[in-house]
């Protein structure tokens, strides 16, 4: 079943996240894909994520579904104009991949040509306006079409640190909703209470929320990112249960390699777009994703060792977390 059916049924799905190679070389990514096929719904292909120039996600979302897997495409303002995004949403249709996922890129302080000059020649409700209008059969020249494409379209929501910005991400999804996006995927979520909560705000949406997974691999990651990133909700209490799980790998040299990690992202503020987007990708050794709780999750990277589920897994970290 498909992807775009399986949202509208209410069923839970599981999503992975893969980048495309920085090259040509696609051999990763097809055994990554492979690793992963049939224990996902579909997977999640970043376009140049985090600033960095690498095959377009359209490219990757080819060799995705030659794999038999579905993928889903990131779409954002900052690389192309109106006319171009127009193109490859219409390229895409005739490729098969029918999957947007309409996103906020980053910043480019934070990638590898920092000199790029950003467009956005629309905003993500534009953007979201101008796929509605296509699936209409018109362009946004208001010119017709020969031949109606269909997409199933997301959106996201950015982290937020208290109610009042909640208030205003919550605002700006009912708007993107209203411009046509059918589902939301959250931030990553650290904290079951604080996501209950905010489910019980985001449930007059009435579209399905897709909940986040990320795999906090150190306690040094976890405590960068409670520090320097408010919006994560992630406790002291959560970084001493990471601290004392008793199967988190503690070898001299995974420590050694975290604490080198650490060091380079408190050093260098560029890599802090990456880590927290960990994908699994043409880099990541291991084996597949495990499911979360609730409507279904996106998986970032899933180490080797990650135990599978049994009965009804949650977002709880304490089997899920390692390293010190």
């Amino acid at each position: 079943m498909s992807f775009q059916k399986q949202l509208a049924r209410g069923e839970f799905v599981v999503l992975a996240e893969m980048d495309t190679p920085k090259g040509v070389d696609i051999s990763d990514l097809i055994t990554n894909a492979r690793r992963v096929k049939s224990r996902v719904d579909a997977v999640i292909i970043p376009d140049m994520g985090d600033g960095m120039m690498r095959m377009s996600a359209l490219g990757g979302a080819v060799v995705m579904q030659q794999q038999g897997i579905e993928a889903i495409i990131h779409v954002f303002c900052r690389d192309r104009n109106k006319m171009a995004l127009q193109g490859d949403l219409l390229s895409a249709h005739v490729l098969g991949v029918q999957n947007l996922l309409v996103v906020h890129g980053e910043d480019m302080d934070y990638g590898d040509h920092r000199d790029a000059k950003p467009v956005n020649d629309l905003d993500e409700l534009s953007l979201l306006g101008a796929i509605k209008s296509l699936q209409e059969g018109v362009d946004l020249a208001g010119i017709d079409l020969k031949g109606i494409p269909s997409f199933s379209v997301g959106c996201t929501i950015a982290p937020y640190t208290d109610d009042k910005t909640l208030d205003a991400e919550l605002e700006l999804a009912q708007k993107k909703i209203d411009a046509g996006a059918q589902y939301i995927i959250t931030p990553p979520v650290f904290d079951m209470e604080h996501f209950s909560s905010f489910l019980e705000r985001a449930k007059g949406l009435g579209v399905p929320i897709i909940p986040t997974v990320f795999l906090l691999k150190s306690v040094g990651i976890a405590r960068y990112m409670a520090t320097n990133e408010p919006g994560a909700h992630i406790s002291e209490q959560m970084i001493q249960r990471i601290r004392k799980s008793p199967d988190r790998i503690t070898t001299n040299a995974g420590e050694a390699e975290q604490e080198d990690v650490s060091t380079e992202i408190e050093k260098d503020g560029r890599k802090r777009a990456a880590l927290l987007h960990t994908p699994l990708d043409e880099n990541t050794e291991g084996g597949g994703p495990t499911k979360g709780d609730r409507r279904g999750d996106t998986l970032q990277q899933v180490p080797d060792g990650v135990p599978e589920p049994t009965g009804n897994s949650n977002l709880d970290h304490d089997s899920k977390e390692e390293e010190d």
